[in-house]
């Protein structure tokens, strides 16, 4: 069997999310939760507006969840703790010699390194319960890894970041061979290309310690989207020109050197907690349309919008207010995942 994950821009039949359930990631105030429900729901109604949305909701959430959704958005009662679906979840692939066949990559989730804080367990099954719903095959690995730790471009090519594979955390054997077999054996990307690391932000104690969805993708073969921290009194001003300097130094699969294009941060460099890591790099893309991060600054989420319509022509780009996603971790990207159309 030969697996391959489409690129995000392939034609979808749903995209898959998980609704917010009471606990530390939501928040500890009322108003605090009361933002991560609606950010949530913000999110599923603007992927719903260009392809259908499946939620799983834990039972403790569901009257809650159907008096904030959309009619159209289909619920799935299941336990939940966490409610990335990006990384808990699984990631699709198809199998291009057997016409329908869709798989469902079992990664081991164990809450981005196993910190004292997360609770996983739960929505670490979310990826077989999803694979049983739609009758996909899984495809299971020994790797622990997260969606939001990878970016395929569908023709061979996988981003990675020796931080979030390599961490002893989560795999303590592991090196780059073995990363890139596995990357090989269940998502059909035979060649990686390695980033040495992530957002300064991402590194703190709610971090992932460094996934590439809020860094860098790739919108179409041979070009990159490369969050762009112009800043200098910001600490990222440093990592994304290192990490530019890497990529500028690599090819994709094919052999083509990366047109990288920068995706400018947002004006705001500071939070209550620190440096933010407030990136438009962490989209969605949809059928027709962009899923795009705001940060209620006009200026730079124009100049963002702008962007994105050039990386993805043809398609409608919506903003989203995504504060109240960031401020918990993660962005637009972190909390979808993409179920990928099979052909008979």
């Amino acid at each position: 069997m030969g697996w391959r994950m489409p690129s995000e821009t392939a034609s979808h039949t749903r995209t898959w999310m998980a609704f917010p359930r009471e606990g530390l990631t939501l928040g500890e105030t009322a108003a605090e939760r009361d933002e991560g429900y609606a950010t949530w729901s913000a999110v599923a109604a603007a992927v719903a507006a260009f392809e259908p949305v499946t939620m799983v909701v834990d039972p403790s959430e569901t009257t809650r969840a159907r008096r904030m959704l959309p009619g159209e958005v289909a619920l799935l009662e299941a336990p939940v703790d966490e409610f990335w679906m990006r990384d808990h979840g699984p990631s699709f692939v198809v199998d291009d010699e057997r016409p329908g066949a869709l798989g469902a990559v079992d990664w081991i989730f164990n809450g981005w390194g196993a910190p004292d804080w997360a609770s996983w367990q739960d929505s670490a099954a979310h990826a077989q319960l999803i694979a049983a719903e739609v009758g996909a095959e899984v495809v299971s690995s020994l790797l622990v890894n997260e969606g939001g730790g990878i970016h395929v471009d569908g023709e061979g090519t996988v981003l990675l970041t020796e931080t979030v594979q390599l961490d002893p955390r989560r795999n303590r054997y592991a090196d780059r061979a073995r990363v890139e077999a596995e990357m090989a054996r269940t998502l059909g990307a035979t060649h990686a290309v390695w980033l040495s690391r992530g957002l300064t932000r991402d590194y703190d104690d709610l971090g992932t310690n460094g996934h590439v969805d809020i860094v860098a993708t790739i919108p179409s073969p041979g070009r990159l989207l490369l969050h762009d921290q112009r800043d200098a009194s910001h600490p990222d001003f440093a990592v994304t020109a290192a990490l530019r300097a890497e990529l500028t130094a690599q090819t994709d699969a094919a052999g083509r050197p990366f047109e990288i294009v920068d995706l400018p941060a947002p004006a705001t460099l500071t939070d209550a907690h620190g440096p933010v890591d407030w990136s438009y790099v962490n989209h969605l893309v949809v059928n027709g349309g962009v899923i795009a991060c705001g940060f209620g600054e006009e200026r730079a989420d124009a100049a963002a919008r702008a962007i994105l319509a050039d990386a993805y022509p043809g398609r409608e780009v919506v903003t989203v207010d995504a504060r109240g996603l960031f401020a918990r971790g993660g962005g637009i990207h972190c909390i979808t995942q993409q179920q990928p159309v099979v052909t008979a």
